[in-house]
């Protein structure tokens, strides 16, 4: 045995020592050490990529699955998107945007032509691309746009992530959800099974690097709990566990409240401290991960609040929020 084994070994010894001790100190059950579980051990040992050598495109699809003025912060929270992802430098070609498109020229909106996200913020319905709007918005164009089926498609831009094997995409949903389910305000449902279904397609067809799917819906956990495999590449975070609803934000009656001549919420709040966070910070040294704890805080102590989740392969929640949302110069030195 060389000096570099009995290292080694003598290293080994004293951990495990240390551990022994530890677990001899708790009401365990038995004598044993406690092991990180897979996903914790996937983010401990996943190195994080070199944004500045990385030569993937970045794509992203941004989805409201609602109508009506009733559901203004849907909508509103995908112009919000929108106007983030340019900040941070994504082309209007890898941008494609689901919207029902009801709310800007609604009789009920008080500034017409103008979408706002929270109570001082500016418009953000202004430049945002109609790549899918009205009876477009539904489940199988979604899913064609994901894929870069353009044949599949119905009407619309005709815009779809033609993604290659070093690209890095962004998904963002935003509705009503239920257990294993998602409004879409045309055609059937989005339900969990077909979607990760089609996850597992988007994989296997070698046409990604990385996905990043951020999920605001109620028991939009059911999504992906037991159902997203660890191994193909997706991180996802929901606004909710399995069985809680998820709540908007900026509503009438709230603090703080919207302007007094809205009489709707103007946000959703999980989707809210996202974005919020992301407007705010250099995302070249913010990680999906610091990210997560961030809004998984705000949430949880909002004035009703839900349980922030994630699944997946959770070692790329150590990759930099630059990697899919690119960011905004101006926040270089925060």
């Amino acid at each position: 045995m060389d000096f570099s084994q009995f290292s080694t070994i003598l290293f080994l010894t004293v951990i495990l020592t240390i551990f022994a001790a530890v677990s001899g100190s708790r009401d365990l059950p038995g004598d044993y050490i406690r092991l990180p579980s897979q996903s914790q051990a996937s983010r401990f040992f996943h190195e994080p990529e070199n944004d500045d050598n990385d030569q993937g495109t970045r794509w992203a699809i941004l989805l409201a699955g609602s109508n009506g003025y009733w559901n203004y912060r849907h909508q509103a929270d995908v112009c919000h998107a929108y106007q983030l992802l340019r900040k941070g430098g994504l082309k209007e070609e890898n941008i494609i945007v689901f919207m029902y498109d009801d709310i800007a020229s609604n009789v009920e909106n008080p500034r017409p032509g103008v979408i706002i996200n929270k109570p001082d913020g500016g418009d953000v319905y202004e430049g945002v691309p109609k790549d899918y709007t009205g009876a477009e918005v539904h489940a199988d164009n979604f899913y064609a746009a994901l894929l870069g089926n353009k044949s599949a498609l119905t009407g619309g831009s005709g815009k779809v992530v033609d993604s290659g094997p070093n690209d890095h995409i962004f998904v963002y949903y935003t509705d009503h959800g239920g257990p294993g389910v998602l409004g879409m305000p045309v055609g059937p449902y989005l339900y969990a099974s077909d979607l990760n279904e089609v996850l597992k397609k988007k994989h296997a067809s070698g046409s990604y690097k990385s996905l990043v799917f951020y999920l605001e819906a109620c028991e939009s956990g059911s999504i992906f709990e037991g159902l997203l495999p660890e191994d193909i590449n997706i991180y996802a975070t929901t606004a909710s566990n399995a069985v809680e609803s998820s709540w908007g934000t900026y509503c009438p009656g709230e603090y703080p409240p919207p302007p007094p001549e809205y009489s709707t919420c103007l946000g959703d709040l999980y989707s809210i401290a996202w974005m919020e966070d992301s407007d705010i910070h250099n995302l070249r040294t913010e990680s999906l991960h610091q990210q997560y704890k961030l809004v998984k805080d705000r949430t949880i102590n909002g004035y009703y609040g839900s349980h922030v989740m994630e699944y997946g392969d959770v070692g790329l929640s150590n990759n930099h929020l630059f990697l899919y949302l690119g960011t905004n110069p101006a926040n270089d030195q925060y």
